[in-house]
């Protein structure tokens, strides 16, 4: 058979080639006016299916893997945050994350971008040639206690454990039923045995996920087993859906720094003047100085803010009225013994 002869087509379209089948018209055309050799005109048409068949795969594997959006490891903003970095996530982010069987935990506040990394690093185990699927924790809980009402847990649990990768989202966020920790803990013991990885986010810090999945103890279990081969990353800064509002606190005042809010503008003094309770004096008044005895050096007791003991108001000479202590006057006592 002549090479002339040879239907091109219908043998690309028997081996299933068909990126190869819609491209090879054009790659010959430039093969003839870049004169490639033959090597070079089979390498380009290699290279062109498998980079199709890649981004198909790609694409197919997104849309099973149930991702509530798209989010790459480039689009997150790691500028306000202070604890997460790009370098601590170049783990999480090779294959060997998803072939060692590594876990990762990451708790915030709402608003962080926990559920923007979860996203990115299972598209990126999806890239590196791994299924992921994404699901939220009440959605696992429910469809697992179901299942377990019905003595379907065991064909369930297949969906959960099979994927190489796991991320199960906001755990904490919502209520959930009193089994929630003994199906919870089935996925994560068996995924554990099978070194599968697993991310989970929440808004909650792990040792408070015994009050949220109604059992501390199988809840320490399923942290202890997570954590065993993976990492706990809490993520900081202002919310990414209100920053521009300005809602959030600054560092220093989550710290318990409370800054002083001055409506005036006023700059604060320099050497803040005693307010009530301070020194043992109202605002207003003024403290006499100590005199000193004589002959002894050390201040007479009385009547000073730094004694023990209140003096009695001495009448001043020839007037009967009581000597001006301080403001306002202190009103005349009564002689005693004299």
């Amino acid at each position: 058979m002549k090479p002339t002869e040879i239907n091109l087509d219908v043998m690309l379209k028997r081996l299933h080639l068909a990126n190869a089948r819609r491209c090879w018209r054009d790659l010959v055309a430039r093969a003839e006016v870049e004169a490639w050799s033959c090597r070079d005109f089979l390498s380009v048409l290699i290279a062109e299916e498998v980079a199709h068949r890649t981004q198909t795969r790609i694409q197919r594997l997104s849309r099973r893997g149930g991702f509530p959006f798209l989010k790459t490891i480039d689009d997150f903003d790691f500028t306000y945050q202070s604890t997460v970095k790009l370098s601590l996530l170049g783990s999480a982010l090779s294959p060997d994350f998803v072939t060692d069987g590594r876990c990762l935990i990451l708790h915030g506040k709402s608003g962080r971008g926990k559920t923007h990394l979860a996203v990115a690093i299972g598209y990126r185990a999806i890239q590196n040639g791994f299924d992921t699927l994404f699901v939220s924790a009440a959605e696992l809980i429910e469809d697992l206690s179901a299942a377990s009402r019905d003595n379907r847990l065991a064909d369930s649990l297949v969906r959960y454990v099979a994927p190489h990768v796991l991320v199960v989202d906001e755990v904490g966020y919502l209520s959930y039923g009193p089994d929630a920790a003994n199906v919870l803990y089935h996925v994560v013991r068996h995924r554990h045995q099978a070194q599968r990885s697993m991310i989970f986010t929440s808004n909650k810090h792990p040792d408070a996920w015994g009050a949220v999945l109604h059992d501390d103890d199988l809840a320490a279990a399923i942290v202890d087993r997570v954590l065993e081969r993976g990492r706990l990353l809490l993520l900081d800064g202002p919310s990414m859906r209100t920053k521009h509002l300005g809602l959030d606190a600054p560092a220093h005042t989550e710290a318990g720094s409370h800054p002083v809010v001055r409506i005036s503008g006023t700059g604060r003094s320099e050497f803040p003047e005693p307010t009530t309770g301070e020194m043992g004096l109202a605002v207003g008044s003024r403290a006499r100085r100590p005199r000193s005895v004589k002959g002894s050096g050390r201040p007479e007791r009385g009547g000073s803010p730094f004694g023990s003991r209140t003096r009695r108001p001495r009448s001043v000479k020839s007037s009967g009225r009581p000597e001006r202590w301080g403001s306002p006057l202190v009103p005349a006592l009564a002689d005693r013994g004299r």
